[in-house]
């Protein structure tokens, strides 16, 4: 994977590779995207979000992109091919649209420059875990094509639910 070789403009949308210095920007628009679906507020798991994106973000086997309109990153997506599965399967590990700039296509932009990496990159299929509480983005995924996946059911009280989707079909 080439980390620098996405960039997409759609109109004054920007989308490209995230900068280590933007950091601290990501781990905010992250936290206000998180505190929108979880009722009783987000978990405090002990994680350190801001070194957890640094570190997403510098790491050479993964890739984070951002969208950027009117100079502000507007939404982040964080992706790589996680040890011990086939080389052909990306990993969407984090999906993230700022609330305030939702149902306004950049979501879909920003997905649509994930699929046209992946294909890039020889991937023929992606999985995600989405957050089973978490009613608008399962419904953003099910429209771009994710479906659950057959093979990783959720388990009783699992929070989580496991989207699988075929890069090479869309």
């Amino acid at each position: 994977m080439i980390k620098d070789r996405v960039t997409r403009l759609t109109g004054a949308r920007v989308i490209r590779t995230a900068l280590p210095a933007e950091s601290p920007a990501i781990s905010a628009l992250h936290a206000r995207a998180r505190a929108t679906y979880y009722p009783d507020g987000v978990p405090q798991d002990g994680t350190d979000w801001l070194a957890s994106w640094r570190h997403a973000i510098e790491r050479p086997d993964g890739h984070v992109l951002c969208a950027v309109e009117d100079g502000r990153i507007t939404a982040i997506a964080s992706f790589r091919t996680p040890d011990g599965v086939p080389a052909d399967t990306v990993y969407l590990a984090q999906f993230h649209v700022d609330p305030d700039r939702w149902r306004r296509g950049t979501g879909r932009a920003l997905h649509a420059a994930c699929v046209e990496e992946w294909r890039a990159d020889g991937k023929r299929t992606a999985g995600l875990s989405v957050h089973v509480d978490n009613r608008r983005a399962r419904a953003f995924y099910a429209d771009l094509g994710w479906t659950p996946d057959p093979q990783n059911p959720p388990a009783p009280g699992d929070h989580h639910l496991l989207l699988t989707f075929a890069v090479t079909g869309h």
